[in-house]
């Protein structure tokens, strides 16, 4: 995907409202279009922090000087097939560049977050030589990639309870196995002082950790409150989507269509009862409103409701005439939506499941 200066401009406003503390707004290097949208950012007086891509290479720290952003993710590979395939170099030697790069960009009044790409499949004793060596060089927080999604959870945890005590880290997670989120969430608790996030889960192959699945999972399950507007996740994950051309998965945690949509008969009669019988969260929590459907797996409780909402009653006679008709309706594919714009009742406060 590509994006216009003003349509970054656009996220990048949106992204602040809702409340984050980062936004990497670009790779400065990448070309002239992006550098002018990258500093537009960056003077548009946001509260972030505005962040550039950059490689260990002090051309791409100048590039970001002159976008005027306050940090670098200074990404420099780590793995011994990053290091021998890619770069055709040795351990040594990226060892050097990653110590002159991030002196450099001290130099120069950037706060550098040093990242090690690849880290999940590197030498241990050789990741840590070359996070501490880089904090000796001034960088200010560290960043462990999990760049192809190979982590798993337990692993995730044994690795930043180790990692937290050097320096501040960062956990950046790929999603190829479905895994970024909770890996993140696995370093978080483990130490992890930053997670690095996209809207919609957005990013190279099968993207990155998803921006609302991780803050509502801090938010709903760990009782962790992240101080950014969830009211914003949905409208913000609408924003991208449209600015970026690429659809949100109808069934996608969060923000997906069907997220808050419900058509069984059981689950719409619980729904009648207590939201929390098949609601984990309110959909209002997050900028959104439930959606009941009417197809072939509807009851009598779902026709019902769909009645109200349209301000009509039915007799018990053409209540089942009703339902038959949407069951036929139903076994040929077709389904008839019916918006729930209230709050249904919820007769107690949710209780938050605290697992740390």
């Amino acid at each position: 995907m590509s994006l216009t200066a003003e349509k970054k401009l656009w996220i990048a406003k949106a992204l602040d409202k809702l409340g984050v503390d980062v936004i990497e707004a670009g790779s400065a290097v990448t070309s002239e279009g992006e550098r002018i949208a990258i500093k537009g950012v960056a003077n548009e007086g946001l509260r972030a922090e505005i962040c550039s891509y950059a490689r260990a290479l002090k051309g791409d720290i100048d590039y970001c000087l002159e976008c005027d952003v306050d940090s670098v993710h200074l990404v420099v590979p780590v793995s011994d097939l990053h290091i021998e395939k890619k770069l055709r170099k040795d351990r040594e030697t990226v060892l050097h560049m990653a110590v002159d790069t991030t002196s450099y960009a001290v130099d120069h009044g950037l706060l550098v977050e040093l990242s090690a790409e690849d880290a999940s499949r590197a030498d241990g004793v050789f990741l840590r030589e070359f996070y501490r060596q880089g904090v000796a060089a001034g960088a200010q927080r560290l960043c462990y990639c999990d760049t192809v999604g190979v982590l798993v959870p337990d692993r995730a945890a044994a690795e930043f309870a180790d990692l937290s005590h050097i320096a501040p880290i960062s956990v950046h997670c790929h999603d190829d196995f479905g895994l970024a989120t909770a890996n993140s969430v696995a370093a978080l608790e483990a130490g992890a002082t930053q997670v690095h996030v996209t809207v919609n889960g957005l990013g190279e192959r099968a993207g990155n950790a998803s921006l609302e699945e991780l803050v509502m999972t801090l938010e709903s399950l760990y009782g962790y409150k992240t101080r950014l507007k969830t009211t914003e996740l949905y409208l913000i994950s609408r924003l991208v989507s449209r600015l970026t051309g690429v659809p949100v998965a109808q069934n996608k945690p969060i923000v997906g269509e069907n997220a808050f949509t419900h058509e069984s008969g059981i689950h719409t009669h619980g729904l009648l009862a207590d939201t929390r019988t098949y609601e984990p969260i309110t959909p209002e929590m997050v900028g959104r409103e439930r959606r009941i459907v009417l197809g072939k797996h509807a009851g009598r409780a779902s026709v019902q409701l769909a009645l109200k909402e349209l301000g009509l009653d039915a007799s018990d006679e053409q209540l089942g005439d009703i339902l038959k008709r949407i069951k036929e309706l139903g076994d040929k594919g077709n389904v008839l939506p019916t918006q729930i714009c209230r709050p249904l009742p919820m007769p107690c406060s949710r209780s938050i499941v605290r697992l740390v």
